[in-house]
């Protein structure tokens, strides 16, 4: 391990961390990130107005989806038995944004905090790729771990 980096050997080498001495627990992990967009995009899902349809329900297929192809898409992440994933939306017209939150849980060898961040990135592309046509200037941002629990390093918490 470099300088604190589980995926590089002592001669910088990138590999899959050996996860075999590692105990089973239950691990969880909560994601959120959101996407800005006009107010007028915004009541479209709201209203369920949209040309393609159900914009959340079709977003929240998608990010269960790809929590469960994460090792297919980061190269070093290992493939995971999810138990449970779960994606919430929360509109804020105030702000004119769409909060997705991921919570995903499995009983294993090593965490899910990158199949929950994955959740809630594919969540918002969807909603993106669903909207471009009305609002091609919408935004996502603050991806990010909200909280993970279980394993070696247990709660941990964002500030």
């Amino acid at each position: 391990m470099t300088n604190g980096m589980t995926h590089f050997d002592q001669d910088g080498q990138a590999h899959m961390v050996d996860v075999a001495g590692k105990s089973e627990t239950q691990r969880i992990a909560k994601a959120s990130g959101n996407i800005k967009m006009s107010p007028g995009t915004l009541e479209l899902i709201a209203s369920g107005t949209a040309k393609k349809g159900d914009v959340l329900g079709i977003a929240r297929i998608a990010a269960i989806q790809a929590s469960k192809r994460t090792a297919e898409l980061i190269p070093l992440c290992h493939p995971l038995y999810l138990t449970h994933v779960a994606v919430e939306f929360h509109l804020d017209h105030e702000s004119s944004t769409v909060e997705c939150i991921a919570t995903a849980e499995t009983f294993g060898r090593t965490g899910v905090e990158i199949e929950a961040m994955t959740a809630v990135s594919i969540a918002l592309l969807t909603i993106y790729d669903m909207c471009k046509a009305v609002d091609r200037g919408m935004e996502i941002n603050r991806l990010r771990l909200l909280e993970k629990q279980g394993g070696r390093s247990g709660h941990w918490q964002a500030a």
